[in-house]
């Protein structure tokens, strides 16, 4: 007869959290030194939550955020699970695929040369 005792410290189930990998982390930042470069953007905050992970782009840092870069594995199927949020809520870009949705934010590096 088995008898199973049971542990002091029993395992709880971890909510399962949403974040970004290694490539999308390396496209986000590719883009985010660039503007630091450019010197429009100075600091970020990454958020991992259980249905979403959300990086945050400041001019400052005690701002509001400029732009999130939030990624809803939820969305996969439909309108894509990357998307790009101005500062007043608006949803500047929407896709499958993470480098095509950052574009958006590059064109803000494009400026006429006087």
């Amino acid at each position: 007869m088995n008898v199973v005792t049971p542990t002091p410290f029993p395992r709880a189930s971890t909510p399962e959290q949403v974040s970004f990998d290694r490539a999308e982390l390396g496209a986000i930042l590719a883009v985010y030194g660039r503007m630091v470069a450019a010197g429009e953007w100075r600091d970020y905050g990454i958020s991992c939550l259980r249905e979403i992970a959300v990086f945050s782009i400041f001019r400052r840092t005690a701002e509001h955020p400029l732009y999130r870069i939030e990624k809803r594995p939820r969305l996969r199927s439909r309108q894509g699970m990357y998307a790009v949020i101005g500062m007043d809520g608006q949803i500047l870009k929407r896709g499958h695929d993470l480098k095509t949705v950052l574009r958006v934010l590059e064109k803000a590096l494009i400026r006429p040369v006087d």
